[in-house]
């Protein structure tokens, strides 16, 4: 068997006899192609492993029963500018997301990757888009409080329970546990950060296209040199928000009251945030 057709053989799945046969042979480039082969067995070993351990609360309520548990995470709770996005999502019990976790320990390209999965194997999603006005009225705590209610509420499937990052929440009808560190601990909270970070940075984006001289698209709205410097050349925009420095100080008129936004990307693929200059 050439090289090649090693390689094309170990990139699928040989059989016991094939890898015996390889294993006997005495070429060094087939006992390298062969030992990466076992290295990427492991490592996908460890992977699942490491997944199972992060449906570890889900599983304990599948045991009672439960057939619906939802995840439940936000992006843009210290930003300066832009809105806050909340994400719920209901996995199936016999999910694998091979490399899903906390977004913030994942590139932007794995998130993006990781996004389109878990849109097509969720069972339900819902996105709520929390308005700047809301952010300031209610202050950014309560806001995100009653973002989360909300977005559990508007589910297209209704879980019995819901796992929420960091935040204690009461949404009707179900029951709700807070996990410091969710994200990183449980699938359903980690799959939510993905969906709530992805749609928000895209959302900043956008905003960049109209607002190019505060760095939206790098800075996502957070307090880096050159937005601030911005602000203090150009002034704020209808996306910073009055209630965080240093815009606060700034004593300007409020932001146009704005419902919060929600929507399921599953059932609305072309759902389109709006953003005016």
């Amino acid at each position: 068997m050439k090289i090649n057709e090693v390689k094309e053989l170990l990139a699928g799945t040989p059989t016991c006899e094939q890898l015996a046969e390889l294993k006997a042979d005495e070429r060094s480039g087939v006992q390298k192609l062969l030992a990466a082969y076992y290295k990427r067995l492991e490592k996908a070993a460890q992977e699942k492993e490491r997944f199972t351990k992060m449906l570890s609360y889900e599983k304990k309520y599948y045991a009672q029963g439960i057939q619906y548990v939802a995840g439940v995470d936000e992006a843009g709770r210290g930003p300066l500018a832009g809105p806050l996005v909340i994400a719920a999502v209901i996995l199936p019990q016999d999910v694998f997301i091979s490399g899903l976790n906390d977004s913030k320990q994942l590139s932007a390209a794995k998130r993006d990757k990781l996004y389109d999965e878990v849109l097509a194997k969720a069972v339900a999603i819902e996105v709520n888009i929390v308005s700047v006005s809301n952010i300031d009225k209610y202050n950014i705590y309560t806001a995100t409080q009653r973002g989360m209610a909300e977005v559990l509420e508007h589910l297209p499937v209704r879980p019995q329970v819901a796992l929420i990052d960091a935040m204690p929440v009461e949404a009707k009808g179900m029951e709700t546990v807070s996990i410091i560190h969710g994200d990183a601990l449980s699938a359903s909270i980690a799959a939510a950060s993905i969906i709530a970070k992805v749609t928000r940075d895209r959302i900043m984006e956008r905003m960049d296209v109209l607002y190019p001289a505060y760095g939206f698209a790098n800075n996502k709205g957070y307090g880096s040199g050159a937005h601030m410097q911005a602000i203090a050349e150009f002034g704020a925009t209808k996306w910073h928000r009055r209630s965080y420095e240093p815009v606060k100080s700034m004593q300007l008129e409020p932001v146009v009251a704005a419902v919060n936004e929600l929507y399921s990307p599953q059932l609305e693929p072309d759902y389109v945030f709006s953003i005016n200059p």
